[in-house]
């Protein structure tokens, strides 16, 4: 997997659609959909990836 950066340019002024950033902002409202990720309640910042996880994986479940 490759990550692309994509960044304004610097003649850009106000609000710019951005190439695939819908994308990214789909991903994490789907992932919000579990009430325990709206918050940060972890202390530990392992319980919170292992809970972005569970959720990802959720929504890949419930999409197939």
């Amino acid at each position: 997997m490759t990550i692309e950066v994509v960044r304004r340019l610097p003649f850009m002024t106000g609000f710019v659609v951005l190439r695939r950033r819908w994308v990214v902002e789909r991903t994490f409202a789907w992932i919000m959909k579990c009430r325990r990720l709206v918050r940060d309640y972890e202390q530990l910042p392992r319980v919170a990836e292992t809970l972005i996880t569970i959720a990802a994986i959720a929504t890949l479940v419930r999409r197939w």
